[in-house]
C-alpha cells in the first residue's frame, strides 16, 4: 500500500545565519554538567558504599538482588542510546511513519526470551551467557562466542559515544573531541569502580532524563505549530503517514513485513542471548522477577517508539511553517535533530541543555552496560577458566582494570565511527551483522539437541562471513551508487536539498530507483533481515556439519542447556490429542532417552517418557567448579 505524493515547492531559507549554538546558554551548561555529576555521583556512591569488602559477584552481578524496577529501566535504557534518540526522528521526518512498525516485532521480541532464554540461563546459574556455550558444547565454542561478542560490542560502543558528542558539537560548538573524551571518562569511572550496581541505578536515572527530554521537545513543538492534531493533519497533506506496506519482498528497505518479523530477530539478538541484557537478568532476586522485568520493557519500548516517532512528525509540521536557517539546511541527517531541538527551545533557557543531557544520558547508559558486560566476560570466559585459584581481592581488583581498558579502547573506536553515515542504520548493522551469528549459536544449541562443538563453531564462522560478505557488498554498492534512497513505502515530500542528496554509505543497502540483479541484488538485502538471515546461516550450516559429523555421539548432552520445543509444542493441544500423542510416542521416547543416558537407567532414573527436565541448581556455576555437573531427574508436567 503507498500513500499519496507531494509536489510541493522546496522550502524557503531563512535569511538568519545567526548560530544556533548561541542558543546554548550558561543554565542550558549547567544542566548539562548536573547530568555527568549526578550520574558520576550515584555510581560513586556505590563504589565506595562497602569499599574493600566488593567481591566480585557484587561487582559483575550486584550481588543477585536487584528488584524488577530498576532492572527493567536498565533493559530499556542498555539500547536506548543516543543512536536512537537522533536516529529515529531523522527517518520518520525523511522517509515517512512505516518505521513505526517496528513496535509490532518487540512483543514477540520480548516473549520469547521471557520465557525461553531466562529461564535456561538462571536456572543454570550463570555469570557469563557465554558459560552456556560451554555447558552445551565445550570450551572452544565459549570462548568462539566471548570472542566474537566483544568484537560487536567495542564497534558499537564507539558509534554510540560519538553520536552525541557530533550532536553536541553542531549545536554548540564544543569541541567534539573533548566532548567524545569528557563523556568517555566519566561513564568509564563509575562503571569501573562501582560495577553493575551503579550502572543500574544510573541507567534508571538517566532513563527518567531520556523520557523528560523528549517529552518537553513534543509539547513545545505541538504546541507551536497548533497541537498533535494539526501535526497529524499535516503530516496525512504531505504523503507522510505511511499506511501498511504489504509486500514480502525482503529487499525493500521498509515494510510491515520486514519491521514486525525481521525486528523480532534484531529484538531477540538484543534482549535475547546479548550479554549486557542477560547480565541483567542474572543480577534480579528470583528467576520471577526477572521475567517480569523483561516483561515491563515491552510497553517501556512502545512509549519510546512512540515518542521518537512524534517528533519526526512534529519536527515536519515545524518546518512547514517556520523557514530553516543555513546552517539547518547544511546539516546532516543526525545533526538535523538537533539543529530543529534548538531552534524549536530558543528563548527557553535551560530546555535546549535538558535535550542535549537527554542524548547524553542514552549514550552514558548504553557505554556503561557495554564496559561492564565485557569486562564480565573476559574475566569469567577467558581469564578465571584458565587462572581459577584468584583470590576475590585481586579477581576484583582485575574487573575494574579491564573495564578501565575497555574504555580506553572506545575511545580509539569513536574515531573509526565518525567515517560512518547515519549512525542510527550503521549502529543497528552492526547488531545485525554480528549480533544475528551469535544468535543463531545459541538457537542451534537450544533447540537441536544433535548439535555439537564442530557444527557449532564451523555454524558460527559461516554466519560471520555471510554477515560481512553481505555487509560489505553492500557498503561497496551504496558508495559506488552515489544516490540516495527513496522511500520504500512509496511517499515522497520536498526536503532541503542537501538532505535529499545525502548518499545512505552504511552497512547495509539502500532502496535505489533502479532493481540491482546477481550480487547487487543480494547485497540489497533490507538490514532489518541480517540478524534473521545470518543467524539462519548458522543453524542450516551448524546442523548440516553436526549431522555429518556423528551428532552428539559419544559425547555428553547436558539435558539443562536444551529447550524441549516439542512438548512445549504437544502441550498447546487439545487434551485428547495430547494422550493420543502421548501413547504413540511412549515407548519411542523411551528408548531415546535410554540410549542418551544410559547410566541414569541403570540407576533407575529414568522411570517414563521424556517429559522429565533437571530441576536442580547448583550454588556455583558448574565452568566455576571445573567439573561436570550430576543432575536430578524427576517428574514433571509439560
Amino acid at each position: 500500500m503507498s500513500v499519496a505524493v507531494s509536489t510541493s515547492a522546496p522550502l524557503p531559507l531563512a535569511s538568519d545565519t545567526n548560530m544556533v549554538a548561541s542558543t546554548f546558554s550558561l543554565v542550558d551548561y549547567v544542566v548539562f554538567v548536573l547530568l555527568l555529576v549526578l550520574s558520576l555521583a550515584i555510581g560513586l556512591y556505590h563504589a565506595y558504599r562497602g569499599w574493600g569488602r566488593h567481591t566480585i559477584g557484587q561487582l559483575l552481578l550486584a550481588d543477585r538482588k536487584m528488584g524488577c524496577f530498576p532492572v527493567a529501566l536498565s533493559l530499556l535504557a542498555t539500547f536506548q542510546s543516543a543512536v536512537a534518540i537522533l536516529g529515529v526522528p531523522s527517518e520518520i521526518y525523511r522517509f515517512g511513519t512505516q518505521y513505526w512498525f517496528l513496535g509490532c516485532s518487540y512483543f514477540l521480541g520480548l516473549l520469547i526470551p521471557a520465557h525461553v532464554f531466562i529461564p535456561i540461563f538462571y536456572r543454570l546459574h550463570l555469570t557469563s551467557a557465554y558459560e552456556y556455550l560451554e555447558l552445551r558444547f565445550n570450551k572452544a565454542v565459549r570462548v568462539c562466542g566471548t570472542v566474537t561478542f566483544i568484537f560487536q560490542m567495542v564497534i558499537y560502543m564507539g558509534v554510540v559515544l560519538y553520536a552525541p558528542s557530533l550532536a553536541l558539537n553542531a549545536v554548540t560548538g564544543f569541541d567534539l573531541w573533548l566532548s567524545v573524551l569528557t563523556l568517555g571518562i566519566v561513564c568509564t569511572v563509575y562503571t569501573a569502580l562501582g560495577g553493575l550496581k551503579a550502572v543500574i541505578w544510573t541507567d534508571v536515572f538517566q532513563t527518567l532524563v531520556m523520557f523528560l527530554g523528549q517529552l518537553v521537545v513534543i509539547i513545545v513543538g505541538s504546541a507551536k505549530v497548533g497541537g498533535l492534531g494539526h501535526v497529524w493533519d499535516v503530516a496525512s497533506q504531505h504523503g507522510l503517514i505511511s499506511g501498511i506496506e504489504l509486500d514480502p519482498d525482503p529487499f525493500v528497505r521498509h515494510t510491515f513485513w520486514t519491521l514486525a518479523f525481521g525486528g523480532v530477530f534484531m529484538m531477540l539478538s538484543l534482549y535475547g542471548v546479548n550479554q549486557a541484557q542477560v547480565q541483567r537478568y542474572l543480577s534480579s532476586r528470583t528467576e520471577k522477577a526477572a521475567v517480569l522485568s523483561c516483561y515491563a520493557v515491552f510497553p517501556c519500548q512502545q512509549v519510546v517508539l512512540c515518542m521518537g516517532c512524534l517528533i519526526g512528525l512534529v519536527m515536519f509540521a515545524y518546518y512547514r511553517e517556520y523557514p530553516m536557517s543555513t546552517q539547518q539546511t547544511q546539516a546532516a541527517p543526525d545533526q538535523f535533530v538537533l539543529y530543529f531541538v534548538m531552534d524549536l527551545l530558543r528563548g527557553l533557557p535551560g530546555l535546549p541543555g535538558l535535550f542535549v543531557a537527554c542524548l547524553f544520558s542514552g549514550s552514558l547508559s548504553t557505554i556503561s552496560s557495554a564496559f561492564n558486560s565485557l569486562a564480565t566476560v573476559t574475566m569469567e570466559d577467558l581469564i578465571r577458566p584458565w587462572f581459577p585459584h584468584f583470590s576475590e581481592v585481586r579477581a576484583t581488583m582485575l574487573s575494574r582494570i579491564i573495564a578501565f581498558g575497555y574504555g580506553l579502547l572506545c575511545l580509539g573506536m569513536a574515531y573509526i565511527s565518525s567515517q560512518m553515515g547515519p549512525v542510527l542504520q550503521a549502529a543497528i548493522s552492526i547488531f545485525g551483522m554480528v549480533g544475528g551469528p551469535l544468535l543463531g549459536l545459541f538457537c542451534l544449541g537450544m533447540f537441536f539437541p544433535c548439535a555439537n562443538p564442530p557444527g557449532a563453531i564451523v555454524g558460527l564462522l559461516a554466519g560471520l562471513i555471510m554477515a560481512f560478505w553481505i555487509g560489505i557488498g553492500s557498503i561497496v554498492t551504496g558508495m559506488g551508487s552515489g544516490r540516495a534512497p527513496t522511500p520504500s513505502n512509496g511517499s515522497s515530500f520536498s526536503l532541503p536539498s542537501n538532505l535529499t542528496a545525502v548518499t545512505m554509505a552504511t552497512l547495509m543497502p539502500s532502496t535505489t530507483i533502479s532493481k540491482p540483479t546477481g550480487l547487487q541484488r543480494l547485497y540489497s538485502l533490507s538490514y532489518l533481515w541480517y540478524s534473521a538471515h545470518n543467524s539462519t546461516t548458522v543453524i542450516v550450516v551448524g546442523l548440516a556439519v553436526s549431522l555429518l559429523s556423528g551428532g552428539m555421539r559419544g559425547r555428553t548432552l547436558n539435558p539443562r542447556t536444551i529447550y524441549p520445543v516439542l512438548p512445549k509444542l504437544v502441550a498447546l493441544l487439545p487434551t485428547s490429542c495430547q494422550k493420543r500423542l502421548h501413547c504413540e510416542t511412549h515407548s519411542q521416547d523411551l528408548s531415546v532417552d535410554t540410549a542418551v543416558f544410559p547410566e541414569k537407567v541403570s540407576n533407575g532414573m529414568l522411570r517414563g517418557s521424556r517429559d522429565k527436565e533437571a530441576v536442580d541448581v547448583p550454588e556455583e556455576g558448574p565452568a566455576h567448579q571445573g567439573i561436570s555437573p550430576t543432575f536430578i531427574v524427576q517428574e514433571t508436567s509439560l
